[in-house]
């Protein structure tokens, strides 16, 4: 067993990890409630579509753009998820080095990077869908064409 010295400052340097969890975990929180009511809002669309023949075109891409979004959302949400694994098993790797005495620098290092990566896509991904829900926005409007996007 390491001495208490060490295993403190172990967890000294697992506060990092802790406050990224921590971080990312409001990130999702947002992430999954702006899901829902984009998932809300898609579902009053397609009952105003059943009734509505006016503005068909208009309505159907308007839950295009709510379809396309949802499934960027949920890109950027299974990211950010894939963070907070990263995270958490960077504590454990952490933990482990220390309590098995084995130098797992690489392992830390790779697990690291890859989180920020995931947290980096997730952010990205959460970006593009903001921009498509603006393009949503000005269909609804009638400020631009129900037109597929390219």
């Amino acid at each position: 067993m390491p001495p208490l010295s060490q295993l403190v400052s172990t967890l000294q340097l697992a506060i990092g990890p802790v406050i990224l969890i921590s971080g990312v975990g409001l990130l999702l929180l947002s992430f999954t409630n702006r899901f829902g009511r984009l998932l809300d809002r898609a579902r009053l669309l397609n009952r105003e579509l059943q009734t509505e023949t006016a503005q068909l075109a208009n309505l159907r891409y308007q839950i295009a753009i709510l379809h396309k979004r949802a499934s960027i959302l949920r890109l950027s949400i299974l990211l950010g998820a894939v963070t907070v694994l990263m995270a958490a098993c960077l504590i454990l790797g952490l933990f482990l080095g220390v309590l098995l005495k084995v130098e797992l620098n690489w392992a830390i290092i790779t697990i690291f990077c890859v989180s920020q990566l995931t947290l980096i896509g997730s952010i990205v991904a959460f970006i593009r869908e903001m921009n498509l829900s603006l393009t949503a926005f000005r269909v609804e409007i009638g400020a631009e064409p129900a037109t597929p996007e390219k």
